[in-house]
């Protein structure tokens, strides 16, 4: 499921900043979450020529960027910190994710940050949240050829009924990381407090 990781990250590079009013983003696949007030949300825009994958992109690869979404991106401060929130819904896909394919497929997305970014001190955890199986994992990444600024990436995923999900965070300092693990959720109808509970890398400390 790691190709399906650099399907995310080819989607993504169609971004532009556009901004929008900030809203609670609420999605077809069963799940919200709550983007900061103060945070501007990003419209994706088309390039003027749409750019394809190289003709020797695996399969795989070819039918995720077909599926994949990225339904929210927000961004806040300078250098700028980002939240985005990536799905792959099944009926799309044609078959779905097992628990076995989650910790490859949010892997493969911080896999394809590797072609901008140098990413060191990786760590990896689980948690759970109204009752879906979270897996997490938290990096350092610095521009490529660059000693600054350091970045954490924080990415969570998980696996509904209808697709999967991640919400990935480029976080500039640690406020932008905190406010990306506080934003309020909901999995398929179930509330919880914050997407990424506190002390959740402890455990794998």
């Amino acid at each position: 499921m790691k190709a399906i990781g650099a399907a995310v990250l080819f989607v993504l590079s169609g971004l532009s900043a556009t901004a929008q009013a900030p809203h609670v983003h609420s999605d077809a696949l069963g799940f919200t979450y709550t983007v900061p007030e103060d945070w501007q949300i990003v419209a994706p825009k088309p390039p003027a020529q749409p750019a394809k994958p190289p003709q020797n992109v695996p399969a795989e690869v070819r039918k995720g960027l077909d599926c994949v979404n990225v339904p929210l991106t927000a961004t806040h401060g300078s250098p700028a910190s980002v939240i985005v929130v990536v799905t792959l819904p099944y009926a799309c896909f044609g078959e779905k994710m097992t628990q076995q394919n989650l910790a490859g497929f949010g892997a493969g997305v911080t896999e394809g940050l590797k072609s901008t970014f140098d990413i060191f001190n990786p760590v990896v955890s689980t948690y759970t949240l109204a009752g879906h199986t979270m897996w997490i994992e938290r990096v350092k990444a610095i521009p490529n050829g660059k000693t600054a600024p350091v970045f954490t990436v924080e990415t969570a995923c998980t696996l509904l009924e209808k697709g999967a999900v991640c919400w990935m965070a480029e976080a500039a300092d640690q406020a932008g990381l905190e406010e990306f693990e506080h934003g309020a959720v909901t999995l398929e109808g179930a509330a919880v407090g914050q997407l990424v509970p506190a002390n959740v890398f402890v455990k794998s400390q």
